[in-house]
């Protein structure tokens, strides 16, 4: 059994659904060494989140956001935790909602996701600072 495990830092990204799949192969290449096994992405934050869905249509992303924005309000009068701002409380729904972690299957030293799936950053803050994931890998 083999096990291969990192923190990265990502770079701020806007409010909003992003593509992310590439740069998290990038900062794990051994998962090239991994005939099968599994492949876990942990976000370290309560008010941004990941899922996996479209990467080929940018408006998917676009409808995401939208929608989420519409589900969870902001300015909903009985939020009482809105000490850093009106996408506080909301950003953290938010996140709940949507997951602080993916897992995808490795076969044959790649991820085997579906030809139209993509790993998303989901985030929910207007003004976020960088983002802290944990890469796992582990298999045979």
């Amino acid at each position: 059994m083999k096990f291969y495990q990192k923190e990265i830092s990502l770079e701020p990204y806007k409010r909003g659904f992003h593509l992310i799949t590439e740069q998290v192969c990038n900062h794990m290449t051994e998962i090239k060494f991994i005939q099968s096994g599994m492949f876990q992405v942990f976000i370290k934050h309560t008010s941004a989140s990941l899922t996996i869905n479209e990467n080929a249509d940018h408006t998917v992303r676009i409808d995401f956001e939208s929608h989420m924005n519409t589900m969870v309000p902001e300015h909903a009068p009985y939020y009482l935790h809105t000490d850093e701002g009106a996408d506080d409380m909301p950003a953290h729904i938010k996140a709940s909602l949507m997951g602080a972690s993916v897992q995808i299957p490795i076969c044959n030293g790649k991820l085997n996701l579906g030809v139209w799936q993509g790993i998303y950053l989901c985030e929910h803050r207007n003004k976020a600072c960088g983002r802290q994931l944990v890469l796992s890998a582990f298999g045979v």
